[in-house]
């Protein structure tokens, strides 16, 4: 039995890139695919917020004499290509999906209409939600965190590939600590890297709690709609 009714997921771009340089690894969308199957079949409403680091980040498109708000752009068309797939990998899987774009593409997704938005989830389907904000300057956890607080989800998941928040980078220093549950204002006062500033005063401001968690891990998403301590909570 879940915990949660209504979850939004947060997975990033370079997820799916597994150990290539860049790009989509067939392996890695099987795998998420399966990792959100689990939550549909536990009757779970769910939302999927994806980026596009994997095939282009948007702030990184300066150094290549592309200007920041159309490299943003391309960036948002980026992650509508993400969503695209993974939505063939859930459909193969037997889920029910829509994918919602916030720039408007007709031919391959649905505009962003809240209420038709909630709507789908609560018949079942997965929705993902593809181009952010749709506004340049937004990252994609803003989009995130602007998504849940509109369909009033119970928590954000956000997954990385380490198991929680600590106090300095894991994968660099070896005495990191890591924290089981911060406060918002912990998170300010430490200067820790969750979400940006942005998504994460929306998250504050609409009191919506956020869980980081080692994706890599296939047992973390069951356990933790099941309720189980995982990773770190932001509340």
């Amino acid at each position: 039995m879940s915990v949660y009714k209504r979850i939004l997921l947060k997975l990033s771009g370079e997820a799916l890139m597994g150990e290539q340089a860049y790009g989509i690894d067939p392996d890695m969308l099987k795998y998420y695919a399966q990792q959100i199957k689990v939550a549909a079949e536990h009757k779970i409403q769910l939302a999927v917020v994806i980026g596009g680091g994997n095939i282009f980040r948007g702030m990184d498109g300066e150094g290549s004499g592309i200007e920041r708000v159309q490299g943003d752009y391309m960036g948002m068309l980026a992650t509508c290509i993400n969503g695209m797939a993974l939505q063939s990998a859930l459909e193969l899987t037997g889920v029910y999906t829509r994918l919602i774009t916030a720039i408007e593409m007709r031919q391959i997704a649905e505009p962003y209409i809240r209420r038709r938005a909630i709507r789908h989830l609560e018949k079942g389907r997965v929705i993902i939600f593809a181009a952010g904000t749709g506004n340049p300057y937004f990252t994609t956890d803003s989009a995130a965190a602007l998504r849940a607080s509109e369909l009033s989800v119970d928590v954000i998941l956000k997954a990385t590939r380490v198991d929680g928040i600590y106090d300095k980078d894991p994968l660099k220093h070896p005495d990191a600590v890591r924290f089981d549950a911060l406060t918002f204002d912990e998170v300010i006062s430490r200067k820790l890297k969750v979400m940006d500033m942005t998504a994460f005063t929306m998250c504050k401001e609409n009191h919506m709690p956020i869980i980081v968690f080692d994706v890599n891990d296939p047992s973390n998403f069951e356990r933790i709609i099941h309720g189980e301590k995982v990773g770190t909570l932001v509340s």
